[in-house]
């Protein structure tokens, strides 16, 4: 295995300068990959005229991944092998620092102690059970969850998407159940422009990018979008629809960092409650600590009726949960819902771990730290730079919008060994590192976002 670069050596080593210097050192330029959850692009075929070199052994898993895997994914031409806090390692023993964290998950890094001796001693007592038969990670997990939470009931399941699927039949099953004489209870829904809930078909019909949607139409129908941040908007729809619930990000995180504010959520509240609509909150990406808060929505003490986790809570293993209220509770009977796989041991218990450690004030306060000095970090070193158009976000989801696509960039920051995302239009850096990373990382990050600015 090469030689381990380590971050002082590559910090040091730099290969970006202006795109306007003859002596611009890159190597031929890579395809454009996005680093969007969900790809729009057709990236080229990874060819020594448009690629990095890589050695044989990854350029063979390249190619066995294209030859059985369904073509869903525009992948980035590196093949990780190992983690270890917030470092990953690729398979020809080059180190990054991991700002996507496995895009928003691995909120305590890589390899956790505490999360891997969760991990394995229930995998050694009881790995699987399904929900025919109780189970003591289940319920203890779920427990901690209403203790920290505004709920009373949980239902669990394997991903964010299934979680708001979850949320969509809560919803309609609810009205239904507060009109019994009712022969057409309010079943459509509000969501805004520039969210992302999920790829399952309903929710899907929740996320309004075009390119999404478009390839699998005729999709649920029923729902319209309104402007993020516009309550007046929202209360016009509401009273010409027949609405049975409005999901909303507190902070969008697919759709460009971009943050609520107390009064459109308080204003989404009072709007909800005078329908008889249900308010949903989406904080697939940005709860459980991301904003430095354990909700992001707990910065408004505003409080939904439904609430749907997914991304960190496992620490990687697959999870998604649906948090409600007793009212909504009330109105699911056995078989209404359900998931083989959902809420097994092996994931509730690691999740118990991730919430627990996270979930005390001393994390939470760092990581409004953390959040704070990053953007200080990129503030003072991007300023005057033409491209930089806003620093943004809250906590470790900060957002850097450019006047361009941030491909480019992408790809600059990965040859000096450093993984980002984007969001929005592709044209919005997103950074979720996990929250343990440290000062000195994110100076790091910090220095190869500024300097890799030259690719643009």
């Amino acid at each position: 295995m090469a030689h381990l670069q380590s971050l002082n050596s590559i910090q040091s080593s730099l290969l970006i300068q202006s795109k306007s210097s003859k002596r611009l050192s890159l190597k031929p330029h890579t395809a454009k990959i996005s680093s969007c959850l969900v790809s729009d692009v057709n990236p080229k075929p990874i060819t020594a005229d448009n690629s990095a070199p890589v050695s044989p052994a990854s350029k063979e898993l390249m190619e066995a991944d294209k030859n059985v895997m369904v073509g869903t994914y525009a992948r980035t031409p590196v093949v990780l092998e190992r983690g270890i806090g917030c470092k990953v390692y690729d398979l020809d023993g080059k180190e990054y620092l991991d700002m996507a964290s496995g895009i928003a998950v691995n909120s305590l890094g890589h390899g956790d102690p505490d999360w891997v001796k969760a991990v394995t001693d229930q995998a050694s007592t009881l790995a699987h059970v399904s929900n025919v038969f109780y189970s003591i990670p289940q319920v203890r997990l779920a427990q901690r969850l209403i203790e920290c939470s505004f709920a009373d009931r949980v239902f669990f399941s394997n991903s964010g998407t299934e979680a708001n699927e979850a949320a969509i039949k809560f919803s309609r099953k609810y009205q239904r159940h507060i009109h019994p004489d009712s022969t057409d209870p309010p079943t459509e829904f509000i969501a805004f422009f520039n969210s992302f809930h999920g790829r399952t078909v309903g929710a899907l019909a929740l996320t309004s990018k075009e390119q999404y949607r478009a390839p699998f139409e005729p999709i649920m129908p029923g729902v319209t979008f309104a402007k993020y941040g516009n309550v007046a908007e929202v209360a016009r729809l509401v009273k010409e629809r027949s609405v049975a619930a409005v999901f909303v990000e507190p902070l969008q995180g697919e759709g460009g960092i971009h943050s609520a504010t107390e009064e459109f959520l308080l204003g989404l509240r009072s709007v909800c409650d005078e329908a008889g609509a249900l308010l949903v909150f989406d904080e697939v990406q940005c709860g459980l600590g991301r904003t430095g808060h354990l909700w992001a929505h707990e910065a408004y003490s505003v409080y939904p009726d439904i609430m749907t986790l997914a991304k960190p809570l496992a620490g990687g293993l697959p999870i998604g949960v649906v948090l409600t209220t007793q009212k909504v509770a009330s109105a699911i009977n056995p078989g209404d819902h359900g998931s083989t796989f959902a809420g097994n041991p092996l994931v509730c218990n690691a999740a118990l771990t991730v919430l627990n450690k996270i979930n005390t004030p001393s994390f939470l306060s760092d990581v409004v730290k953390k959040g704070n000095y990053l953007k200080e970090l990129l503030a003072k070193k991007m300023k005057g730079n033409t491209h930089v158009k806003e620093i943004r976000g809250m906590g470790l989801i900060v957002g850097i919008e450019l006047d361009m696509p941030a491909a480019e960039l992408v790809d600059a920051c990965r040859k000096n060994g450093l993984l980002i995302l984007t969001a929005g239009k592709g044209n919005v850096v997103r950074l979720v590192p996990p929250l343990v990373i440290s000062m000195e990382e994110l100076e790091f990050c910090a220095d190869v976002i500024t300097k890799c600015l030259g690719a643009l």
